[in-house]
């Protein structure tokens, strides 16, 4: 039990993915800064920012709604992402091997951060939260197809096994995904799913902070918002790390492949940064229509040019 604790809560679960994961929102907000010709902020920024919010501001709760499950769903969205990052971490470190079907569970998983804040912002009884909380909803519909399809073809390259560590293993002995002509494919469009469910630019409309003034998080300030940055922070960095051990082989931190294995993490934040500062933010049906129609015909034709061995 205490072992178990201890995944969950320091490494490579809470602690540790929250750290690395504020820590590649300070990189993803140099890089913006840079992008647009600024300094940008400081090492620790990320960390400030969560600190203040978690210590020094007021958490003001809405007047009208539920206030329980107002403040229950930041708690949630922290539960989700973090047990994600467990299950995805644990065998990608080496750490355990995991279980047959853990890639079923994860997809699950990554939902819940999504649906908590569709939860809490409905619970806020504030309009503009609830345009964001139906925005947020539709874009769920769109990208978890298209995520599901993608997991699909990387079941299917990896000899339609559904265990995270023995898709690791495959390309271990057979070569990254991403070396394929199919798995490119999947590659890309794994990244427009992230950057979905990251809620970046072009698909953030849900909090479209000039149009519906931050939308779903428009009422949350203090702690409740505090836990919402932590799980953003988290799912930084495990969605990265999700797509790394699922099409790139994974990671290895033995010699000289730590470099390689950081440098790939900071790859796919790279690319997630440079998309939302070069794009600007989409209709929601333009990014249905991109997700239900582009992306699933990418997906599967994916799926048809690995099963002919490409």
């Amino acid at each position: 039990m205490a072992e178990q604790l201890f995944y969950f809560l320091i490494f490579p679960g809470l602690l540790f993915a929250a750290v690395v994961g504020a820590f590649l929102s300070y990189y993803d907000r140099k890089i913006t800064a840079w992008v647009q010709f600024r300094k940008g902020p400081p090492l620790f920024q990320p960390f400030y920012d969560f600190f203040k919010l978690l210590l020094v501001k007021e958490t003001i709760l809405p007047k009208y709604g539920s206030k329980g499950v107002f403040l229950a769903a930041p708690i949630f969205a922290v539960f989700g992402a973090t047990a994600a990052g467990v299950f995805i971490l644990l065998p990608l470190l080496g750490i355990e091997t995991g279980f047959n079907g853990d890639i079923i569970v994860i997809f699950y998983l990554l939902t819940i951060p999504s649906l908590t804040y569709i939860i809490g912002s409905l619970a806020s009884g504030n309009p503009l939260a609830a345009v964001g909380g139906s925005r947020e909803m539709k874009l769920i519909l769109a990208y978890e197809l298209t995520f599901l399809l993608v997991l699909a073809g990387i079941i299917q390259k990896a000899g339609m096994t559904i265990s995270l560590n023995e898709i690791i293993s495959f390309q271990t002995i057979n070569g990254a995904f991403a070396g394929s002509i199919s798995g490119i494919i999947l590659f890309i469009v794994f990244i427009f799913c992230i950057q979905a469910k990251l809620a970046l630019v072009p698909f953030d409309m849900p909090e479209a902070e000039t149009e519906i003034n931050h939308g779903i998080m428009i009422e949350y300030s203090g702690t409740p918002y505090a836990l919402v940055k932590l799980a953003k922070y988290i799912m930084l960095f495990i969605l990265p790390a999700f797509l790394i051990s699922l099409l790139w082989g994974g990671l290895n931190f033995e010699g000289i492949h730590i470099l390689w294995s950081v440098l790939k993490i900071l790859f796919v934040v790279l690319l997630l940064t440079l998309i939302r500062n070069t794009n600007p933010r989409v209709k929601i049906k333009q990014a249905l229509r991109f997700f239900i129609l582009w992306m699933n015909l990418l997906a599967i034709l994916a799926i048809v040019l690995s099963y002919f061995g490409y």
